[in-house]
Formats: structure tokens, sequence, C-alpha cells
């Protein structure tokens, strides 16, 4: 007997628990972890308020396998609300590549959520049937073991949702695919898209439609390596910003809610520094952060200054930066240095010599690691506070082809 479900929603990668910056609240939590705990609460909020039939959470619930306590604390108390004022709505959860440990012995932390009423699924991909409400869901999990799965629909559900964490063939742009490792691949042919009511993916963190029921709802917030490209790639795709999916399964109407983010990040517009002296660059840095509507106070800004030699680099306003610093949550003096060809050891053609940063990449790359150590996560890091550490010198790593790393 069916009994009328309707309609979805569709969020993914929440990366509950993202840490980034060395700003502190008021409580001694690091201040974007709290953005991130701010926005998901508010989702909660109006979830609570559309009250749908059907939840699902495409992946990467947390930023790491190994969250910290407020983090866990904050996902359980928030899900427990949404469990509670919608006690008649299915919740599913597929653990994506941040929520899934390398280690066999390590457990998967989205076990903490079915006790609260939330279906998990981790470790496999595996159908749920829920026959009373003519429903069949299938979850695929990044498992981190590179998968095939057979995608088919359950032929005897009157609807059937698939929820995929993983990356579509020939979908994301090159700035995004490949960046971090996903063990699910698929092709817009095996997902097949006309077969299902509804096809809710989680990965790529830009909302995508794939087709008029197959979506990337993107992330809650600019939790990626680099937020710069993907708010270039909003930009491109005329997006305001992120947002969460509303799916009508009877009617196909699909309504793109808006979340507002907890701060401002702002790219201010890129200096072309060739020729310039360091004074010049200083003029053009106050005249962006001026233009700034209502300030950089409190927001993450950027500042892209191409091609600048590093002594030109080490005469730049240091003070005048520092004095940014502290207004801004943070202030990025993003320096490109040429890009410098020099002559290939043991070959006839140029070439360019490994910047520091290109090497320490190759080296955490590489290096052995315990099997519950995300890698890419290591690398990521380890890039960021080298690249601070270059920019307090007043410098900025490059890497193959004059690109910055934010542009990799």
């Amino acid at each position: 007997m069916y009994f009328g479900l309707v309609r979805l929603i569709h969020l993914s990668d929440l990366h509950l628990g993202y840490r980034q910056y060395q700003r502190q609240t008021s409580a001694g939590n690091n201040q974007r972890e709290a953005d991130v705990a701010s926005v998901f609460r508010t989702i909660v909020d109006r979830i609570i308020a559309l009250a749908p039939d059907v939840v699902v959470l495409a992946g990467d619930i947390f930023h790491n396998v190994r969250p910290p306590n407020p983090a866990i604390v904050h996902a359980f108390t928030q899900f427990s609300r949404l469990t509670q004022a919608l006690p008649n709505s299915i919740v599913v959860m597929v653990a994506g590549n941040h929520d899934s440990p390398r280690a066999a012995e390590t457990g998967c932390i989205l076990r903490l959520f079915p006790p609260l009423g939330i279906h998990v699924i981790e470790g496999a991909a595996q159908r749920l049937d829920f026959p009373a409400r003519g429903l069949s869901v299938l979850g695929v999990p990044d498992t981190g073991v590179p998968q095939r799965v057979v995608l088919d629909p359950n032929p005897n559900a009157a609807r059937n949702v698939l929820v995929l964490h993983g990356e579509v063939a020939g979908v994301l742009p090159a700035s995004a695919a490949g960046v971090e490792r996903t063990s699910v691949k698929v092709t817009l042919e095996e997902i097949g898209a006309s077969r299902w009511s509804f096809v809710a993916l989680g990965h790529y963190h830009v909302f995508r439609k794939l087709a008029p029921n197959a979506f990337y709802s993107g992330s809650i917030e600019y939790t990626s390596a680099n937020p710069w490209s993907e708010i270039q790639e909003e930009r491109a795709a005329k997006l305001s910003g992120k947002v969460f999916i509303e799916y009508d399964l009877e009617s196909g109407k699909r309504t793109v809610h808006s979340i507002k983010p907890a701060r401002a990040l702002v790219d201010l517009p890129c200096i072309e520094g060739r020729g310039m002296t360091a004074a010049d660059i200083d003029v053009l840095i106050r005249a962006h952060v001026s233009k700034v509507s209502g300030g950089i106070g409190d927001k993450i800004v950027r500042q892209v200054v191409r091609d600048v030699p590093r002594h030109i680099a080490r005469e730049i306003d240091h003070k005048l930066l520092r004095e940014y610093k502290k207004r801004a949550l943070h202030f990025h003096l993003d320096i490109r240095r040429p890009n410098i060809l020099r002559p290939a050891v043991g070959q006839g053609a140029a070439g360019r010599r490994a910047s520091l940063m290109e090497m320490v990449r190759e080296k955490l790359r590489s290096r052995p690691l315990p099997g519950d150590i995300d890698r890419q996560r290591l690398v990521d890091m380890g890039l960021h506070y080298l690249s601070e550490a270059e920019q307090r010198e007043g410098t900025a790593a490059i890497v193959p082809g004059g690109r910055s790393e934010d542009e990799a």
C-alpha cells in the first residue's frame, strides 16, 4: 500500500568539524568549525519547517574520519532534533570519503546515528526498501577501495532513489576532478537517471544538474582545499552560492533553497604586478580593500598578485597587511612569482626547477603512512602550513605553469 510519499530533501558534504585559520570563538573553538556548525543548525531548522517525507545526505557528514569532539556532539544534537521533530520522515545518509576510514579496524563515525532512527549506509552499497511508502533507496558510499557498483532500481517499488557519493565521469571540472580520492567513479550512462525517481549525488562541492532529476547538491559551506575555485565555478554557473534541494517525487518539481554562509568570502581583483614597484602594489591593495562593501571585518579575503619577483614581494607594506589580518577573519596575500625557465638537467629543452611547494607535495604523497591517516588531508594541511609560512616571509609558492597552489 502506498501512503503518498512525495517530497524529498537532498543535501551533502556537511564537513562538520572542518577547521581552518587560527581564529577562535570566545569558547575556545575554531571559528570556521563554529561557522559550519552554525550553518548546519540553521539548515536543520529549515528542514524541520519544510517537513519532507524523505531526507537524504550524500556523504562527507564529517570533515575527518576522527572528527573533534565538539563536532560529534553538535552532529548528534542536530540529527536528534531532526528525527524527533520529524518522526515519520525517512532519513538516509551514506558515507563519503571523509567519513570512511582506510583501516578496517577503525570503525566509521556514522555508526553513532542509527540509534536516532537514521539509516546509515557505509562499508558497502545497500538497498533499503520501505514497502509501506512505496520507496526503495539504493545507497552507494565511499568505502576507500576502488569499486564498481551495479546501479539498478528496484522494479517492484513505486519510487526509486539513488544516493551516491562519488565522481561522475566528465562532469567535474578539471579544478575539482582528482583533487580528492574517491573510490566510486561512474558514468552518466551507468547511472541512467531516467530509470530513477531521483538521483542524489555527493562529493563535488558546487551545485550541478546532471539531469532533470539528478544533482550534486554541493557542500553547505566553503570547506574544500580551494574555496576560491568553488566561488569561480559558482559565478560561471550563475549561482548565488550554496544550496540544498527539495524535490517532489510525484510531480518532479524542484526547489533550490539558498544557504546563507556564515561569513563572506571576498576575492579581490587580481593585480598584474609585472613591472610594478612594491609601492605601486601597496596602492592597489589599499584601493581594493577600501572598495569592499561593509569593509573586510570578520571576512575571508584573498588578494592575488601575479608576476612579482621575490625582492619586490619583500618590500610590500607588511605592517599594512598585518592590520588587514587583524581586521579580517583571514587575509591571504597570494603572491605569485614569475615562471622562471631554467635548463632542464640532462636535457636540451628548457625546464623549470621544482618549487619548494612541489617538492613537499611529492614527498607527502609518497611517504609511508599508517592506514588510518587520510593522505590527501595530510597533503592539504602540509601545503597550507607551508603557504602560510612563505607568506610571512613575503613570498608565495608556485606550481607548474606559473599557477599558485590555489589554482592547481
